[in-house]
């Protein structure tokens, strides 16, 4: 047997099996974390949240201010407070059952899913789950549990996506209006080698600050949920 799986001690085989079924569940939790990044951003509100924060920058033309580790680690907080209500609810119901013997894996499976999908559904438009209903020639579901999660998951990726443009559009605009009134005062004054962003730079600053914008925009996308 070690010849056919090198590396893997035979005795294992013949353990106790209370033993095996811990490694198999310290397996399949190593599993899951492995995958943790893909179901951070694609089942969660991850990728709204960075998304709009990174317009807000880019709004500001203030390069790396904040730095792109500062917005990662505000979304990342976010989202778990956002989702907090949906991971308590899968603990509850799947993850503590199943450490303690009292599901099994499918089991485990089914229930965590069910929360996901409840929020995920919330926050997916009906035109972007049509197309890949569509596109697999899947029949349409009745429920929210006979979603298949192999066109739920990009469907709501693409719906957030879009749902984030759209947030960063109303960004854009009063910083737009400010670039384009400096940009008018330099060619009427004839200033016209004079970059404009730098001198609106410091005007946008000013007004962001005025206005509490970081509080703002996470009231915004804590209300959008």
């Amino acid at each position: 047997m070690s010849e056919l799986l090198p590396g893997i001690d035979p005795s294992i085989l013949n353990s106790d099996p209370a033993n095996v079924s811990t490694t198999i569940k310290l397996i399949l939790l190593l599993t899951v974390l492995s995958l943790a990044p893909s179901i951070l951003i694609l089942m969660t509100c991850f990728t709204r949240i960075v998304i709009v924060l990174s317009f807000v920058r880019t709004s500001l033309a203030t390069q790396q201010m904040p730095p792109t580790q500062v917005l990662i680690s505000l979304a990342l907080f976010l989202t778990f407070f956002i989702m907090g209500p949906t991971f308590a609810e899968v603990n509850e119901q799947a993850l503590t059952p199943f450490i303690e013997g009292e599901l099994t894996q499918e089991e485990a499976y089914t229930k965590a899913v069910g929360p996901f999908k409840e929020f995920m559904s919330k926050h997916t438009r009906q035109k972007d789950l049509e197309l890949f209903l569509s596109y697999a020639q899947m029949e349409r579901p009745q429920t929210i549990d006979d979603i298949p999660m192999t066109a739920l998951i990009p469907a709501f990726a693409i719906s957030e996506i879009k749902t984030a443009f759209q947030i960063g559009f109303m960004i854009f605009v009063p910083f737009l209006v400010i670039d384009m009134a400096v940009a008018s005062v330099l060619m009427s004054m004839g200033m016209m080698m004079l970059p404009p962003v730098m001198i609106s730079l410091p005007f946008k600053i000013l007004l962001f600050v005025l206005v509490d914008g970081w509080y703002l925009v996470v009231k915004s996308l804590l209300a959008s949920y």
